[in-house]
């Protein structure tokens, strides 16, 4: 059967925020200005005011961004870097493209995010930083990350691509409250069209507070010069373009709106999904801004209720079926993760957006009971 009912229906937001877009889009073809042009500059500042860091950098993708990050700090061969099996490859594959080696650390059952109770064992005098993911929009622990990588003097890159104006809300009283990618020495984003801040097109960006740092990425992401036609370091061509840049300052300023809404419709699944067996809904802390919403289930099989769930046009999505440390390229390395492994099998995420209507979400709730 058709799916009319998608994960993420993006036409809403087309819809209301067009004739900006539009003019923001000919306002670029005016100036002809497609690579580094001013939007570029404005974009950065304006999302570094909102993160309330000093420098944001504009780049070709989130993975990029890691890339980058890592690089500035200065991660590459005989280096090990700690972080969770349970995301998208991006981060492992960030790691390993700078020569360095993914160190896979369980998640907690509950968040779904690195275990910071597991990190300290992890631990190598070839370790140099820590990569926590903010996975689905919850902020990882971040008071306890921090407290490690100080204690053993590491790096903190963050992992943003799921979590823009998600916050930290925890009991350190220093960071609790602060944006997600601004406690680590950088943050890294994705502007790929599905995030809760997405351009049409790829893009990403760096935030960090260092002024040296963010000197070395914006060299890196114009090969590795910092004064035009001379090169330092090999670097990356991973400029972002001046027409995302152009949407995305179209976007911004609706992003906390949006990212109440899908915190709101969160709460209603939770609501009508509390107390049905088989499922667990995921917990809805301050801070949280819902990129997936995503549910386990324990009962029935997660993929006969996936097909059942498609059989009726409800279209869902497992992130993440194969756990980082269990793919191809991985795969034999590194032993089995339990609680990884567990929710790979369990884990599914329904229809969320920042304009899911109350209806569409009624229509979601009782395919699930149904096929239940």
């Amino acid at each position: 059967m058709m799916v009319n009912i998608p994960i993420l229906d993006l036409a809403p937001e087309v819809a209301e925020l067009r004739p900006q877009i539009l003019a923001a889009v000919n306002r670029i073809l005016d100036k002809t200005n497609f690579i580094m042009g001013e939007d570029v500059k404005l974009l950065e500042e304006e999302v570094a005011t909102y993160l309330g860091v000093k420098h944001a950098i504009g780049v070709n993708s989130g993975t990029d961004a890691l890339v980058i990050a890592l690089r500035a700090l200065g991660v590459g061969v005989g280096d090990e870097v700690i972080t969770t099996p349970f995301t998208f490859f991006a981060t492992a594959e960030s790691i390993s493209a700078v020569g360095a080696k993914p160190v896979f650390v369980d998640i907690d059952e509950a968040t779904f995010n690195i275990d910071p109770n597991l990190i300290e064992a992890a631990i190598t005098p070839a370790t140099k930083a820590i990569m926590p993911v903010h996975l689905y929009g919850r902020s990882a622990v971040m008071g306890e990350i921090m407290a490690i990588a100080e204690k053993h003097g590491l790096k903190v890159v963050e992992d943003c691509a799921q979590s823009f104006g998600s916050k930290y809300v925890g009991e350190d009283e220093k960071l609790s409250g602060k944006q997600t990618g601004t406690m680590g020495d950088m943050g890294a984003y994705s502007f790929f069209p599905s995030k809760n801040l997405g351009g049409y097109g790829d893009g990403g960006l760096i935030a960090t507070n260092d002024d040296e740092l963010a000197a070395t990425a914006r060299m890196l992401r114009v090969h590795g010069a910092r004064k035009k036609y001379h090169n330092e370091v090999l670097g990356y061509n991973s400029r972002l373009d001046t027409l995302q840049a152009a949407i995305l300052r179209v976007k911004l300023p609706h992003i906390e709106r949006w990212n109440t809404h899908r915190y709101q419709a969160a709460l209603r699944y939770n609501a009508a999904l509390a107390n049905v067996e088989g499922i667990i809904p995921p917990s809805a802390p301050e801070g949280h801004v819902f990129h997936q919403y995503t549910v386990r289930f324990t009962g029935k099989s997660r993929d006969e209720v996936q097909a059942l769930l498609q059989a009726q046009g409800i279209g869902t999505m497992v992130y993440y079926p194969i756990p980082q440390d269990q793919l191809p390229i991985y795969k034999g390395q590194y032993p089995v993760y339990p609680v990884s492994e567990k929710l790979a099998k369990e884990v599914l995420s329904l229809p969320m957006g920042h304009y899911i209507t109350e209806d569409t979400q009624d229509r979601v709730i009782t395919s699930i009971l149904k096929a239940l």
